[in-house]
């Protein structure tokens, strides 16, 4: 009866109660069929959407797999114009793809893909040719040429070396910042220019320490927002590193909700993964990205119960939005977030193979 009674609270409220007060219920669009595809050219697992000032939309996906089912080849880097109609590939049969992880747009509309399975993170000019090559893959003539592991206790990070990156931003100067997430557990800081600069960040749960690192986005103070998934929390530093803060996203979790694939989990189930890894909490941000200014807000996301959170640059929760499912509107592994303003937010999701446009009222 419980149970029952808290599901239609849930119906009937407007409100969901967390942190300091109500959290609104946000009203949202999902545009249907927002980008078109050629005719037999379909998206595999979304990783990376992003959106240039010619608001032409990028997608990285785990697309163009051949060969064996474990070492194939999945990464696609895609463009679109306005309209939604494809342009074209951009780095077809590229040294670099293996495993597409994230795709990002400079201030300059200069493409970032980070590639999770090279090791890699590749800056093309508009015309789409390599201007900058971050990190190295291992040869395929060495012995043991395959994904780094994790080991315990980690190897060293080694300086411009990566280890499954995930993301990449910039400040206003135009200094450059790798999440080097899997393994290293470390953010990555380059100059402008390429040079390597410094790194902050291990493994760990304390302070300045991470445990998949697996987001990034900067504000206009130069504030580096780190998505420490693993932990469920956002880190907040500056740009040469110092830690500021952290907070955590808590809105309470609905009666019934499902993820997006796996057994139900139900308010007795832990949601903590081999070595503590909290990727699958309520709240654990798995996407980031910051509104242009001058009002910034962070839009968030998280893998279970797959909703969209619209955040303070302080933590605080202004909307939530979503549940995991197939439909519009509906989330299967948000892995990616491209914030084109405060009402346009664009989404890549991982088990629904697909790109969503949300219009939020």
């Amino acid at each position: 009866m419980k149970r029952c009674s808290v599901a239609l609270l849930m119906l009937l409220s407007p409100y969901l109660y967390a942190q300091d007060g109500a959290v609104p219920e946000l009203s949202v669009q999902s545009v249907p069929n927002p980008l078109k595809l050629p005719p037999g050219m379909n998206f595999g697992e979304g990783a990376g959407v992003a959106v240039n000032s010619k608001k032409h939309v990028f997608v990285f996906t785990r697309g163009n797999s051949t060969g064996p089912a474990y070492s194939a080849t999945a990464a696609q880097l895609l463009e679109f114009g306005p309209d939604g109609r494809f342009i074209r590939e951009i780095g077809k049969g590229l040294y670099a793809w293996s495993f597409a992880h994230a795709v990002r747009v400079d201030r300059d509309d200069n493409i970032w893909a980070v590639d999770k399975g090279s090791d890699m993170i590749i800056k093309f000019d508009q015309d789409g040719h390599v201007l900058m090559v971050f990190g190295r893959k291992k040869e395929a003539s060495d012995e043991g040429a395959e994904a780094w592991t994790r080991v315990n206790p980690p190897r060293p990070a080694i300086d411009g070396w990566f280890r499954q990156p995930t993301d990449v931003a910039w400040d206003q100067a135009g200094n450059i910042f790798i999440s080097d997430g899997y393994v290293n557990s470390r953010v990555a800081m380059y100059d402008k220019n390429g040079d390597w600069v410094k790194q902050w960040g291990t493994p760990g749960k304390e302070k300045n320490q991470f445990n998949t690192p697996h987001s990034l986005a900067v504000d206009t103070k130069n504030n580096i927002y780190v998505a420490d998934r693993g932990n469920r929390r956002i880190q907040v530093f500056n740009n040469d590193g110092t830690y500021i803060r952290e907070f955590t996203i808590d809105v309470p979790v609905p009666a019934g909700a499902r993820p997006a694939i796996g057994n139900p989990i139900s308010g007795s189930d832990s949601p903590t993964l081999p070595g503590g890894n909290l990727s699958m909490a309520p709240g654990a941000p798995d996407a980031l990205c910051i509104t242009p200014g001058p009002n910034q807000v962070l839009y968030a996301a998280d893998l279970f119960p797959g909703r969209l959170y619209k955040l303070t640059l302080e933590g605080k929760v202004l909307g939530v939005y979503g549940r995991s499912g197939k439909q519009l509107g509906q989330f299967g592994w948000v892995h990616a977030l491209a914030c084109v303003s405060e009402n346009e937010v664009w989404t890549a999701e991982l088990i629904n193979w697909r790109i969503q446009k949300l219009i939020i009222k």
